[in-house]
């Protein structure tokens, strides 16, 4: 296939009237996090401000009603996932492959044209 060929993009998170429940975003921060043991440095990573990052983890615990990160033992700046907070990150990860996945195969029946992961395996 040639760079011509469309890529199937998706943008899909959960949401209340109020706020962002969850999303890819927040899965990716949770992501950082787990790989770096910092906020800062997942922040940085995504570049956004520490506060934003901050931010959008209460933002997020406040709506699922449990803490998604926790206090590193022993270091004044780091962090580890919760439980909690891996298991809804892997879990929206899981969500999100079963819909590319979906989306892919539809496109590829409904489209006159091929289409494409937005990124290959």
């Amino acid at each position: 296939m040639n760079d011509k060929t469309p890529r199937i993009r998706l943008h899909l998170w959960l949401e209340t009237e109020e706020c962002v429940f969850f999303g890819a975003g927040r899965a990716q921060l949770l992501e950082r996090i787990e790989i770096h043991g910092s906020l800062k440095k997942a922040a940085e990573c995504m570049g956004m401000s520490y506060r934003a990052a901050w931010g959008k983890i209460k933002a997020t615990e406040a709506a699922v009603g449990f803490p998604l990160v926790e206090k590193t033992a022993g270091k004044k700046t780091g962090y580890n996932l919760t439980k909690e907070g891996r298991h809804l990150m892997t879990q929206y990860k899981a969500w999100f492959c079963c819909v590319e996945r979906s989306a892919l195969q539809s496109g590829k029946d409904i489209f006159p044209f091929p289409v494409r992961p937005f990124k290959e395996s």
